[in-house]
């Protein structure tokens, strides 16, 4: 199991699946989020077309939500699940797609890490109504 970190994909995926395909790896790998995933940003279709492509993907996406998305509570069926040693949110469809909970401490071989998201953003709205999907 191997650990990378990124942030602000804005729900561009495609730097992710060329280093997936680069370096073959594994859903046992993990890809670190640190915020603006894009993956709950719209609250609509296309949030679930985009979970469908990336449940493709041959890693395990583990994002800290930015202030350019949805809480996952407030966007779909998450569950709380134990994973490193804390809570996070998964949807059952949407396996290899987990998003930090707040204030947990996670382990990442015998470092421990405590997740704190991104604040709210001010200019949401105005994104939302200026970009298209």
């Amino acid at each position: 199991m191997h650990f990378y970190i990124t942030g602000d994909i804005h729900g561009d995926f495609s730097r992710i699946e060329e280093f997936c395909r680069e370096n073959d790896t594994t859903k046992e790998d993990v890809m670190i989020i640190l915020g603006d995933a894009g993956i709950n940003y719209w609250l609509n279709n296309a949030d679930r077309q985009l979970k469908n492509d990336l449940t493709d993907l041959d890693i395990t996406l583990f994002c800290v939500h930015g202030n350019h998305e949805a809480r996952p509570w407030e966007a779909a069926d998450y569950d709380e699940v134990m994973w490193n040693n804390g809570l996070v949110y998964r949807e059952e469809q949407y396996p290899n797609i987990l998003f930090a909970k707040d204030g947990e401490i996670y382990d990442f071989h015998g470092k421990k890490v405590m997740a704190i998201g991104g604040a709210y953003s001010v200019d949401k709205y105005y994104r939302l109504n200026h970009k298209m999907p």
